[in-house]
């Protein structure tokens, strides 16, 4: 696997509107190890890729699984998997 393709994974789920953040799931296991450093909340595995995330309360799930599934289907094979791992309100603009 491309190094790189973990970082455009994240790159494109995070531009999702509705997508709050890449989480790394409940004990921190979920994410890409590259040399040096980890990319939090995506594990792009040969036979899938898993990304988990935290949405804003305003955003539809399934929609947000749907257009994050879409925003990375070109990038990846296999299937996507897309877990919600917490729902977050949208910041106030001081």
């Amino acid at each position: 696997m491309s190094s790189e393709i973990a970082d455009t994974v994240a790159e494109a789920v995070t531009a999702v509107p509705g997508v709050a953040s890449l989480h790394a799931g409940m004990f921190g296991e979920v994410g890409t190890y590259l040399p040096g450093r980890r990319v939090v909340g995506v594990r792009v595995m040969e036979s899938s890729t898993d990304v988990h995330v935290c949405i804003f309360a305003d955003a539809a799930v399934r929609e947000t699984a749907l257009r994050i599934r879409q925003a990375i289907s070109g990038l990846i094979s296999g299937p996507v998997n897309v877990t919600v791992e917490d729902v977050v309100g949208r910041p106030h603009n001081a």
